[in-house]
């Protein structure tokens, strides 16, 4: 089973971004893995360590602010599809790599 904790978080004073960091801070230093910005996700052996890293993240929430979590099977995580846009390379493989001396 993956929990995934999906949050967005005010940062308009130094406050909230403290909470912010602090927040991010607690996901990261409990073995979240970062998939997008504002998403982490972590590997939970059953329901019963789901829910106790629910109530892990209700204890540490900051005061304002969306935090959702998700949990879903590994079956489900890994039918996931990663869609991106055109492949980028700065690597030459035609004729112009050629150098005549």
């Amino acid at each position: 089973m993956r929990v995934l904790v999906m949050f967005d978080l005010p940062v308009d004073t130094a406050e909230d971004r403290k909470e912010y960091r602090a927040f991010r801070k607690f996901l990261v230093k409990n073995g979240y893995l970062m998939l997008q910005e504002s998403i982490y996700c972590k590997l939970a052996q059953n329901s019963t360590a789901a829910e106790t890293m629910l109530s892990n993240i209700k204890k540490n929430k900051p005061k304002s602010g969306l935090v959702q979590v998700l949990r879903v099977t590994e079956k489900e995580y890994s039918k996931m599809e990663y869609v991106v846009g055109e492949a980028a390379s700065e690597i030459i493989t035609d004729d112009r790599r050629l150098i005549i001396l």
